[in-house]
């Protein structure tokens, strides 16, 4: 599946995106492999707030908390193996996990240095 992500007028396609069943929501991209890692959307049936963690992610990716319509709320670029990664929103109805690789290597290039802000 695609994504595109909207924060005012800009617009960031990702694709490839794959949707996380209940049961991957608690690893996320752990002992997932640099190059072959895909982006993983986490969605939630009302809105949360809970801290992710990068324990046995062994590569940076950019995480985005977005609301119930893609819009996005907060950017960050996590480093391997962070106990705790926060949030400055309170809430959020979903989360992109985008892996820093050559495959979204021009896509996340374009969050970050858009930094949709």
């Amino acid at each position: 599946m695609n994504l595109t992500l909207k924060n005012g007028s800009k617009k960031v396609l990702i694709s490839e995106v794959k949707k996380v069943s209940r049961f991957g929501k608690g690893f996320g991209l752990m002992f997932h492999r640099r190059e072959k890692a895909r982006s993983l959307l986490f969605e939630f049936r009302r809105p949360v707030d809970f801290h992710l963690t990068s324990l046995f992610v062994f590569f940076p990716f950019v995480v985005i908390w977005m609301d119930e319509n893609e819009k996005v709320l907060d950017v960050k670029i996590v480093k391997p193996w962070k106990l705790t990664v926060l949030s400055t929103v309170k809430r959020y109805s979903k989360i992109l996990e985008i892996p820093m690789n050559k495959f979204y290597s021009s896509q996340v290039k374009n969050i970050v240095d858009k930094r949709f802000k």
